[in-house]
């Protein structure tokens, strides 16, 4: 049997998506692309070998977007796992694309939507993706975008449609807000995808409506990004100290305290690098003990 093969423990434990059962740390291929998201990787054997590691260490959920490249960190995971394990589930989603110069460009009616879709069906070489997020605008964006402002009822409706034609299994939301989450619960949603790290819990009564609603939470930028003004948790004294403590890196300290916070959090940690892919799963080995979590949970004013 190979390492590909061979059924692991799931890395942070099994929890649920979609109905079906998934490791609770995933992967996001986000940062397999070149830089900005934008054209080949550099290496392209160091991304298929990522991607067949994870595999290798028992992650069964990978997270993507046919506008990630454009067009290629889908085909990477095409040529790198095809075909796929029966236990992988496969993530994408709609709401954006990209234009001649990488630039992000809004995509929201539900035309586009459903062609979203029908990419990653080709791309993938899948009859149904198992889950997609539809990717919204915030306020900034809408504004911007003009006339492709689309109502949330509309797009809602092109989402259901492509659920009931099997194309997509389940439905899922990103950078929502709680009321448009509420707007969207009767038809059914899978997960939800909102910014929320250790250091930025602004999302936290998004949180408690998932757990209300036994909804997958499956942040971004779980430990902060290099974009200005977020903040950084590998950077933050408090993490430094408990991963000095722990025997652990901080980036671990960050993805185990959202392990340890909620049940409803699946992680996504993207990498382009095996040794970091192998540090993030090794996370969900990390044992954060209760004194410790009132330290970091006193952080930060999850309502401030």
């Amino acid at each position: 049997m190979t390492a590909a093969n061979q059924r692991l423990d799931p890395p942070g434990g099994a929890a649920s998506l979609a109905g079906r059962p998934v490791a609770r740390i995933g992967f996001g291929a986000m940062q397999l692309p070149g830089a900005r998201v934008t054209g080949p990787p550099r290496d392209r054997d160091a991304a298929l070998a990522v991607l067949r590691r994870a595999v290798g260490l028992g992650v069964n959920h990978i997270d993507t977007a046919q506008y990630y490249g454009p067009d290629v960190a889908n085909e990477l995971i095409h040529a790198a796992l095809h075909p796929y394990p029966e236990d992988l589930v496969l993530v994408s989603k709609v709401g954006a694309e990209r234009d001649d110069r990488g630039a992000w460009m809004p995509a929201q009616r539900p035309d586009q939507l459903r062609a979203g879709v029908e990419d990653n069906l080709r791309s993938l070489a899948v009859e149904q993706v198992e889950v997609v997020n539809l990717r919204l605008l915030d306020a900034e964006q809408h504004h911007e975008a003009g006339s492709q402002g689309v109502d949330l009822a509309s797009q809602l409706a092109e989402m259901v449609a492509l659920r009931d034609e099997g194309k997509i299994g389940g439905i899922g939301m990103s950078n929502v807000t709680v009321d448009q989450l509420r707007q969207a619960l009767p038809i059914g949603i899978a997960c939800v995808q909102n910014a929320y790290s250790l250091l930025d819990r602004s999302g936290e009564p998004l949180l408690d409506l998932c757990r209300e609603h036994d909804l997958a939470w499956v942040p971004y930028f779980p430990l902060g990004s290099a974009f200005p003004g977020v903040a950084k948790v590998t950077e933050h004294p408090a993490v430094l100290a408990a991963a000095t403590a722990l025997g652990a890196t901080p980036a671990q300290i960050g993805l185990a305290w959202l392990l340890a916070h909620d049940p409803q959090v699946l992680l996504i940690p993207g990498t382009s690098s095996v040794d970091h892919l192998t540090e993030n799963v090794a996370a969900g080995q990390v044992e954060i003990d209760e004194e410790l979590m009132t330290v970091l949970d006193g952080l930060v004013d999850p309502l401030g």
